[in-house]
């Protein structure tokens, strides 16, 4: 067989059938799971959980899968998005436990849906990631609250972060909708932000912590993602091409 014959033999298929979208959790097991490798650790699991995954056309093809917003490798989640584009239609109510056992340690599918193909893409629709973070034991409810408040209270906060030989500079405060204190685990307490996350800015949670004057959280837990709202009209007419009565 020629060369030519054996790499059109290993083609993936390029069809665009139905565009799922996906909800995870991703716990400490899966730290060792890189950003850059996540799409190859799902892509093997749509293979062997037998859903025909789409591929990008050309002679490097690559799955066509999405992630929302990447996440820190010290921080747990349970509000993951990725979408997926099949070459052939599945059942989304069965396709996260098709792809339960097929996925590593630590990353574990909840739930599944169906969005249009012709939508925007998932990063782009992206606006606020919710959070919440537990404190270290010595720090006091009421200590937190404070810090807070002085917070809220800011128009404007300029912030410096070091990133290797370079100094990022901007004004921290509007990357933070919402903060407040709760009571976490054995009295600790625990801090629910709602930070920015689209092309205007991103909120770092830990950095957020350093803005307030607070010590760095033991735990930092993504809870979900929030996207921008589409219209379910817009949304039918690009999943079957037309609007439906």
């Amino acid at each position: 067989m020629s060369e030519a014959a054996g790499v059109a033999a290993t083609r993936r298929p390029s069809a665009k059938a139905q565009r799922l979208r996906l909800r995870f959790a991703r716990e400490p097991e899966a730290a060792g799971v890189g950003h850059l490798d996540l799409a190859r650790v799902w892509a093997r699991a749509f293979d062997e959980a037998g859903l025909v995954l789409s591929y990008s056309e050309g002679a490097r093809q690559q799955p066509r899968l999405t992630f929302a917003a990447g996440l820190s490798a010290v921080a747990t989640s349970e509000g993951e998005l990725v979408d997926a584009v099949l070459a052939e239609v599945a059942a989304p109510s069965s396709a996260a436990e098709r792809l339960r056992s097929h996925l590593p340690p630590g990353l574990t599918p909840l739930d599944a849906w169906e969005v249009g193909l012709g939508l925007p893409s998932l990063p782009s629709v992206v606006r606020w990631a919710e959070y919440r973070l537990d404190l270290p034991a010595g720090v006091s409810e009421a200590e937190a609250a404070a810090a807070v408040a002085a917070f809220l209270t800011l128009e404007r906060l300029d912030w410096e972060e070091p990133r290797g030989e370079k100094v990022r500079r901007y004004d921290i405060r509007p990357l933070a909708q919402h903060i407040a204190v709760e009571r976490g685990c054995e009295g600790a307490a625990r801090l629910a932000m709602r930070l920015r996350c689209d092309s205007a800015g991103v909120g770092r949670p830990e950095q957020v912590v350093s803005a307030l004057g607070l010590p760095q959280a033991a735990r930092i837990h993504r809870t979900r993602l929030i996207l921008a709202e589409v219209s379910p009209a817009r949304d039918a007419w690009r999943r079957r091409g037309r609007y439906l009565a």
